[in-house]
């Protein structure tokens, strides 16, 4: 039996990928409605309680917003996890994902963080990179399982290890997009067509990339639909400056980026794709 806990953006488009092929079984959420529809929508068993999920399923998958969120779920379900396998695709500090690791061994269970690179849009293509840290025992499982939503699913190591290797990744993302937003506005300001200054940044320009290919369009329709939300951005910048202290390196581009979100959220963007940091540019820049 598999089970997964949270549908959320991300965590409802994994669940679907799993259940069309016959790999789910049993889903909780804290929101009963939503629970109640996929269970209803893809033809699989509903939990009222995650430790009716945990006592139901062999392997459990989870997809949660955050530290707070994963800690007063998980937590306590440790003690149930007798033989089972924990797969948490949240991305959380790796400090709080070891200690809950170190848990769950205790009580005779496995678990492995195993965050995602890509947005919703990735699900649904099932082309988002998994990143697995924990033993590599039981590796072959959850790269299994877990094929019926990535196309790409790397072991980087010991339990914590694809916690750092997606905040590395998120890093980079989270100053790029910076960047991007303030390339694009200077351009635009500086009167050339939207439409150019949108080919430069996707197709001519050097630092050309994904993200650039997917989000630029999004700033020029002002389409801020949420693929990767804002505070979600910021969650993950604010867990790298956590990390970056404990490990006593310098991230003054990331620390940077982090400010820009939080003025994004205070503009009321914090549900909206984190591209809206765009509005920060220009908002602040003259006519």
């Amino acid at each position: 039996m598999i089970g997964l806990i949270g549908l959320g953006v991300m965590g409802w488009r994994i669940g679907a990928n799993l259940a069309n092929d016959k790999k789910l079984d049993i889903v909780w959420d804290r929101n009963e409605e939503k629970r109640k529809e996929f269970a209803k929508k893809y033809n699989v068993k509903e939990a009222k309680t995650p430790q009716e999920l945990v006592q139901s399923s062999d392997i459990i998958i989870s997809m949660l917003a955050d530290d707070n969120a994963v800690n007063s779920v998980i937590s306590p379900l440790a003690q149930l996890m007798k033989g089972k396998i924990l797969i948490d695709m949240s991305t959380i500090s790796p400090s709080l994902s070891i200690t809950l690791a170190n848990k769950i061994k205790e009580n005779g269970g496995v678990m492995y963080d195993a965050p995602v690179i890509g947005t919703s849009v990735f699900v649904e293509q099932k082309k988002i990179t998994v990143l697995v840290g924990g033993p590599k025992e039981y590796f072959d499982k959850v790269k299994d399982l877990l094929s019926s939503t990535s196309n790409n699913i790397v072991y980087m190591g010991d339990n914590g290890f694809g916690l750092y290797a997606k905040l590395v990744n998120n890093l980079l993302l989270g100053a790029y997009a910076v960047a991007l937003a303030e390339a694009y506005n200077f351009g635009i300001k500086s009167g050339l067509d939207k439409d150019k200054v949108a080919k430069i940044l996707m197709e001519l320009s050097s630092a050309k990339s994904p993200t650039s290919e997917i989000k630029t369009p999004k700033m020029v329709s002002g389409d801020y639909s949420t693929q990767f939300a804002t505070k979600h951005m910021r969650k993950d910048l604010e867990i790298i400056q956590r990390e970056a202290q404990n490990l006593k390196v310098i991230t003054p581009m990331s620390s940077l980026a982090l400010q820009f979100y939080r003025m994004a959220e205070a503009l009321g963007y914090s549900e909206s794709d984190y591209v809206s940091v765009l509005e920060i540019f220009k908002k602040l820049s003259p006519s």
